[in-house]
């Protein structure tokens, strides 16, 4: 197996042996890498919280719960109803079994596109989002009402992530985050993280654009081994491609 790891002990040691016990579809690489970005944040002295909408089973969740520092909130967005209403409860449990302590966790059962950034605040208490992961509904008007909240609710200085991005079973959903990208230029695609495979798939950091230096040279020094050296081409503008494996094709 890949070492994809993030350089915090305890994240690590939850990527290394729990992650693939916490039922779920988010990949170790995507993990791994989003959690440095928390420390990097922090490190930076960027202070804020963690929220996902799509929460699950808290897979990905707990990677980046562990990340934070002390005080910072770690808020899990999601109906858990699904594949039953015993969801929530495991994924309680998957947070305790994995040092996620209970006054870091915040549990809200809701509906992510009808909320409110005034709702949101109330419910995670003062300040703002620095990390921001959106994996819910996959169809266009719920993920940009998602995006909406998330935007509203980020760290100047802070990423929003956007899960299953390029992937086969919804090969139309990036053409809501172009659109969305288009309607807000003060916003960029700073980093994508590709698949490990169909199930772990592709996700997108976005950021305000006067926040891109402080990401995109760290990441590509970070993760030298993951970084395909062309980049992409995202709206005309360069964006770090960091895949598990980065080769560029052969010409003869």
């Amino acid at each position: 197996m890949t070492d994809f790891l993030s350089g915090h002990q305890a994240v690590d040691h939850y990527l290394k042996s729990g992650y693939t016990s916490v039922r779920g579809m988010s990949s170790r690489f995507a993990a791994a890498i989003s959690a440095w970005c928390l420390t990097h944040q922090a490190a930076l002295g960027i202070k804020g919280h963690f929220a996902e909408i799509g929460t699950f089973q808290g897979r990905y969740f707990i990677a980046q719960a562990l990340a934070l520092e002390a005080g910072e909130k770690a808020l899990g967005i999601d109906l858990f109803d699904w594949p039953s209403e015993a969801t929530l409860a495991i994924f309680i449990e998957n947070c305790r079994r994995w040092g996620v302590e209970d006054d870091r966790l915040v549990v809200w059962r809701a509906d992510s596109t009808a909320l409110s950034l005034s709702a949101l605040e109330e419910k995670i208490g003062p300040g703002l989002v620095r990390f921001f992961h959106v994996d819910g509904d996959h169809a266009p008007e719920p993920l940009w009402r998602d995006l909406e909240l998330a935007r509203a609710a980020l760290h100047p200085k802070g990423l929003i992530c956007l899960d299953d991005m390029l992937h086969p079973g919804y090969p139309f959903l990036v053409a809501t985050v172009e659109k969305w990208l288009l309607a807000n230029p003060d916003m960029r695609l700073m980093c994508v993280l590709d698949r490990e495979d169909i199930v772990a798939a592709p996700k997108f950091l976005i950021c305000h654009l006067d926040a891109v230096p402080l990401y995109e040279n760290a990441l590509m020094r970070r993760f030298a081994a993951f970084h395909y050296v062309l980049g992409g081409d995202a709206l005309g503008h360069f964006c770090v491609v960091l895949t598990p494996y980065p080769r560029i094709a052969e010409v003869d």
